[in-house]
């Protein structure tokens, strides 16, 4: 059965919040990434004010769950709503199991980015669904899990 967590997103000050939300629940991250460490994309160049700005963090608060969030920039930056600045997160089991969760909730709503396999080794997408709930499904393949550290 899937995994259910909440992403939080922020317009440039996640790491604060995430620190201040470690110095409250304790643990360490496991990762904690950039945009300037993301290999480059074709065709699009990142502005210079955006490489240290979060890609990706991960704290565990519980033995089931984690706060995961990133920064917004660029494009996506435009949509930013504070105190709508979050997402359901579900972590699958299986591929197929991503594809009937992502299709089934994002039916007559909004695909911000269609599941695809993504340089992190993830199946991943994202979605607004019809009730304006923000989503994202992600599964880890194990065998492309391995092959990055």
């Amino acid at each position: 059965m899937a995994t259910v967590n909440v992403y939080l997103t922020f317009n440039g000050n996640c790491r604060e919040a995430f620190d201040f939300y470690k110095s409250v629940f304790g643990g360490e991250y496991p990762y904690i990434g950039t945009f300037g460490e993301m290999p480059p994309m074709e065709g699009k160049e990142l502005p210079e004010e955006d490489k240290n700005k979060v890609m990706h963090v991960t704290l565990p608060i519980s033995k089931e769950t984690v706060l995961m969030g990133s920064d917004t920039g660029g494009e996506w930056a435009s949509n930013f709503k504070e105190g709508n600045n979050y997402s359901i997160s579900i972590n699958a089991e299986s591929k197929e199991e991503a594809e009937k969760l992502f299709n089934g909730l994002s039916a007559d709503g909004q695909v911000t980015m269609p599941l695809a396999d993504t340089f992190w080794g993830a199946y991943f997408g994202m979605f607004t669904d019809k009730f304006g709930i923000n989503w994202m499904v992600n599964y880890d393949d194990p065998a492309k899990m391995q092959q990055h550290p």
